[in-house]
């Protein structure tokens, strides 16, 4: 089996997600073969060959971000002090192309080929979230979502991830599998 995990990180939380769901694929099934790429490096030569394309991000103001949440994120990590290598990872992922550019080049797949959004979000309940956005993009592109779209928690606004969330994201990825 072929998993492909494509993710925009802004301040490396959804990254380090992405990452524990990689290896809770590769628990579940040693043998399988997984991608975990950011947005940038996920063209659609990679996504074409997925079994199950899993796909994340950060939610900003309630939903996915955009160019302007992402540019506001840079702005606000700028004026942090000791925050030099989030404010470094911030600017490059502004920088580059975000999930709802991405998902208007991500060819539409065959029925059966299986899809799973996650995201990273505040711990309030208006936090909102970009995973329902990225799981209704994957069905309009004809992938069949498998999984409810899943959040895993941030402390504050940039971080860390809430304790456990990496432990909950390697189970969540195994029970994709």
């Amino acid at each position: 089996m072929h998993t492909v995990i494509v993710y925009e990180s802004m301040y490396g939380n959804t990254r380090e997600i992405a990452e524990a769901i990689a290896e809770g694929v590769h628990q579940a099934d040693p043998a399988a073969d997984v991608d975990c790429l950011p947005v940038a490096e996920a063209g659609p030569d990679v996504t074409r060959t997925a079994d199950l394309l899993v796909v994340g991000g950060p939610t900003h103001m309630r939903g996915m971000s955009s160019g302007l949440s992402r540019h506001l994120a840079v702005s606000a990590e700028n004026r942090k002090e000791g925050h030099e290598d989030a404010a470094a990872e911030a600017r490059e992922t502004a920088e580059g192309p975000g999930l709802r550019s991405w998902f208007h080049n991500l060819p539409e797949t065959e029925s059966g080929t299986h899809a799973a959004a996650f995201d990273t979000r505040g711990a309030t309940a208006g936090s909102g979230s970009a995973a329902k956005g990225i799981a209704q993009r994957l069905s309009h592109h004809r992938y069949d979502v498998v999984a409810e779209p899943e959040g895993f928690i941030v402390d504050g606004v940039d971080g860390p991830l809430h304790a456990g969330e990496l432990d909950r994201a390697r189970a969540w990825g195994a029970a994709l599998v």
